[in-house]
Order: C-alpha cells, then structure tokens, then sequence
C-alpha cells in the first residue's frame, strides 16, 4: 500500500508539473499572439488622455503662400480664361462677388460651387490662403 501512495505522489506531481508546464507554455503563446496582432499606432486627439499624453507633431506644407502665388498656382487655371463660368480674374464679376462678404466667398470656395470642386482642387491650401487669393481676386475688380 505504501508503495501505491508513492506512486500515485509522483504521478500526481508529475501532472502538475506538466499541468503548469502546458499553462505557461499557453500564456506565452497567447502572449505571442496578441502581440503579433495588435495594432500598428493608434489615433489621439489633442486633449485625450488615453493617449498618455504622448504629444506628435502635425506636418505642415511649409510656410503660408501669398495670396498672388495661390493665385496662380491654383486659381487661374480656371479665373484667368473664365473655364466653365469662373469669374474672370480682373473684371467686374468680382465687384458683385465681392458685395456677398468674403467670408460667404470663402464658405463658397471651401465647399465648391457650381464646376468648381472644394477648395478648387488646392487641398493643401488653409483657409487664410484661399482668404488670400478671394481678397486678391477681388481686389482685380475694375
């Protein structure tokens, strides 16, 4: 009998050990897994703190543009010829445009209007630029 009891003693520990042996073999694994599929970065928001406060540089496009190299960078391929109903850079089309309010120009232009897509196609344009070059289109006015 004491023999059984011997026995059966190390066959109980010797299940157990490969009982945690298996366990810890598993966690790692799984470890290994969630590793592998986490996700690469994450999105914060200015001001959340589920980020860690960890604080990332916004790229910029450089130094503002003047409102005449807007101008002609982006808006004459339309105002200059007057493409598709543009008001024509340097006539009186902008003295009436100018009566809305730039800031109502500047909503128009942002949005797009009539053949005109958003922002007229300068998506890296900010919004004081495109301000700029209404003003300098407006100010073509006779």
């Amino acid at each position: 009998m004491n023999l059984i009891y011997k026995i059966a003693s190390i066959v109980s520990v010797l299940g157990l050990s490969l009982l945690l042996s298996f366990n810890t073999y598993a966690s790692s694994s799984n470890d290994k897994i969630i590793e592998r599929i986490k996700p690469v970065g994450q999105v914060c928001m200015e001001g959340d703190d589920s980020c860690g406060g960890a604080m990332v540089a916004v790229a910029t496009s450089g130094p503002a543009r003047t409102a005449e190299e807007v101008y002609t960078a982006k808006c004459a391929l339309c105002h200059a010829a007057g493409v598709s109903g543009a008001p024509k850079f340097g006539t009186a089309d902008w003295a009436d445009r100018g009566a809305k309010g730039i800031e109502a120009l500047l909503a128009t232009a942002i949005s797009g209007i009539g053949a005109m897509p958003a922002k007229g196609l300068c998506n890296d344009c900010s919004d004081d630029e495109l301000k700029g070059a209404i003003e300098h289109m407006i100010s073509s006015a006779p």
